[in-house]
């Protein structure tokens, strides 16, 4: 039975240091990404690790998932494994030997909260982008691979491995970009 701590920020640059902090795990699982898929890679390693009777704890539901499906699909599969999920902010527990009616209800009414916030935030977000567009301020990103430089390598007959480790990328968009051009 293991004590497994996930902890999830949005970004490479935020701190995780504030979430769960003082506690103590066997084993601790950090994500730096969105919360809006559960494709993460950290949470999918835990996935792989969790055991009947090992306890995953999070500092809050939305570190878990912003998205209710997904939320309330997530507790119900760590309970059906014999898996206790706790949120320290919220103090709410789940686990498959102790149903709590008022739990599962909190659960929905927070995770509802909290896809609701994303699905706002995204929507104030665009309306800036787009405002920003028409007073010609904003740019949009600028591409962080140089198509033409994938290009030139394979062409000259570079392995799409090799072509990812010369520029710095990884191999999938070497073959994203190539297969792009195939088409």
């Amino acid at each position: 039975m293991a004590t497994i701590g996930y902890i999830r920020v949005s970004t490479v640059e935020q701190n995780t240091d504030r979430q769960l902090d003082g506690l103590q795990f066997d084993k601790t699982f950090t994500d730096k990404c969105s919360g809006g898929s559960i494709n993460r890679p950290a949470f999918e390693a835990m996935l792989e690790s969790v055991r009947e009777g090992d306890t995953v704890n999070v500092h809050s539901i939305e570190r878990l998932a912003r998205n209710s499906v997904d939320l309330l699909r997530l507790v119900s599969d760590f309970k059906t494994l014999g898996v206790s999920v706790v949120f320290h902010r919220e103090n709410l527990t789940f686990s498959a030997d102790h149903q709590d009616p008022m739990n599962e209800l909190m659960l929905s009414m927070i995770g509802a909260f909290a896809q609701f916030e994303r699905s706002v935030l995204k929507e104030r977000q665009a309306e800036g982008i787009e405002k920003a567009k028409k007073k010609g301020v904003y740019q949009g990103t600028k591409p962080s691979i140089d198509r033409n430089a994938v290009l030139q390598l394979l062409s000259e007959g570079v392995s799409p491995t090799q072509a990812a480790k010369n520029l710095g990328i990884g191999r999938n968009s070497v073959y994203r970009i190539k297969a792009e051009v195939a088409a």
